[in-house]
C-alpha cells in the first residue's frame, strides 16, 4: 500500500496568507487606486500586526511585483484558452487576438494600470514577475506571424492601436462598448494595409 505523501502544512499555511495579503491589495487598488495600497491598510483588512507583513514580503513594491506577476499570470492563462477558438481566417484571428486583450484590460482599470501604464514611479517588475508577460506577448506574437504580421514596425503599430483603444475605452467609456464596437474596424484598416487575405490559404492535397 503506497503511503500518502505528507502535507507541508506550513508552506500551505504560508502560501494560504500570501493569497490573502494579495487579494486585501487588490481589494484596496479596486477602492482607492494603487496608490492607496498601504502596508498597514492591508494589514488591517487582514487582523494582522503591520511588522509581521515583511515576513511574508519584503516591502510595498514586493505586493507590487507579486500582484503584477499575478496579473499577467491570469491574462496568460485566457489568452491560451481563448486562442484555442480562434477564427482560422487571418482577419479573424487579428479581431479575436485583440478583443481578448481589450476584453480583459478593460475588465479592470487598476489592473491594467498595473500591467501596462507605468503610474507607480519608483516600482519595476522583478524579472520573475515580469516571466508571464514575456509569455504573453509570445503567444501574441505567435498568432499574428501566423496571419502574416512579422514585420517589428507592424507589431508595434498593432499593439499601439490595441493598448490606444483600450486607454480610450477606460478614460471615456468605462462602463460601455464605445471603442469595443470600433476596433474591429480599426483592426480592418490595418489588415487592408498590410494585404491580409479575407480567407484563410487553402492547405495544398498531397500528391
Amino acid at each position: 500500500m503506497v503511503a500518502a505523501p505528507k502535507r507541508d502544512r506550513k508552506t500551505e499555511r504560508r502560501e494560504a496568507t500570501r493569497r490573502e495579503i494579495l487579494a486585501a491589495a487588490w481589494e484596496i487598488a479596486h477602492q482607492g487606486g494603487l496608490t492607496s495600497v498601504t502596508l498597514r491598510e492591508i494589514a488591517t483588512r487582514i487582523g494582522m500586526q503591520p511588522p509581521s507583513l515583511y515576513s511574508h514580503f519584503a516591502s510595498k513594491n514586493a505586493i507590487y511585483d507579486a500582484m503584477f506577476g499575478q496579473a499577467w499570470r491570469d491574462f496568460h492563462a485566457v489568452l491560451e484558452r481563448e486562442a484555442a477558438s480562434f477564427p482560422a481566417d487571418p482577419r479573424g484571428r487579428l479581431v479575436a487576438l485583440a478583443t481578448t486583450y481589450f476584453d480583459f484590460a478593460t475588465s479592470d482599470l487598476e489592473r491594467h494600470q498595473l500591467m501596462d501604464v507605468p503610474m507607480l514611479r519608483d516600482f519595476t517588475p522583478s524579472e520573475e514577475a515580469y516571466r508571464p508577460a514575456v509569455e504573453c506577448y509570445e503567444v501574441m506574437r505567435s498568432v499574428l506571424n501566423e496571419i502574416g504580421i512579422r514585420q517589428q514596425a507592424d507589431l508595434d503599430i498593432y499593439t499601439a492601436l490595441a493598448g490606444g483603444f483600450v486607454n480610450q475605452q477606460l478614460a471615456n467609456d468605462p462602463k460601455g462598448d464605445r471603442w469595443r464596437v470600433l476596433l474591429p474596424r480599426a483592426l480592418s484598416l490595418l489588415a487592408d494595409d498590410l494585404g491580409l487575405p479575407v480567407q484563410a490559404p487553402t492547405p495544398r492535397s498531397k500528391k
